[in-house]
């Protein structure tokens, strides 16, 4: 996806559409850390950046964008080779009723 042919009325379009693809890969990261920290950069980045009206320099931003884009495309990858347990605060996690007094016991899922 290149930025550079554009006209100034489908800038705003293509500017949206690079947000949703670096929110949708930040998702695919496995570790929570990542993913939480992935989403968080990208909407504090957008949003720092969303009084600015020279179309030179959101150029040059939405230039930077796409490079962070292929960078967290190959971390997610990378990322997926190395698999951890699910944190507590992430949810979902199954566990076993081990202790009379109804303590919830974490348990390695199986995948």
């Amino acid at each position: 996806m290149s930025l550079v042919g554009s006209s100034k009325g489908d800038m705003p379009h293509q500017v949206r559409s690079l947000y949703r693809q670096l929110l949708r890969q930040g998702e695919q990261f496995t570790s929570y850390n990542f993913r939480e920290y992935a989403k968080r950069r990208t909407r504090d980045a957008f949003r720092d950046n969303k009084s600015i009206s020279d179309q030179r320099q959101i150029q040059e931003l939405a230039q930077k964008g796409l490079k962070e884009l292929q960078v967290l495309k190959r971390q997610t990858v990378i990322g997926q080779f190395y698999t951890m347990d699910r944190l507590v605060v992430e949810g979902g996690i199954s566990g076993r009723d081990n202790s009379s007094d109804g303590e919830v016991v974490r348990q390695k899922e199986q995948g």
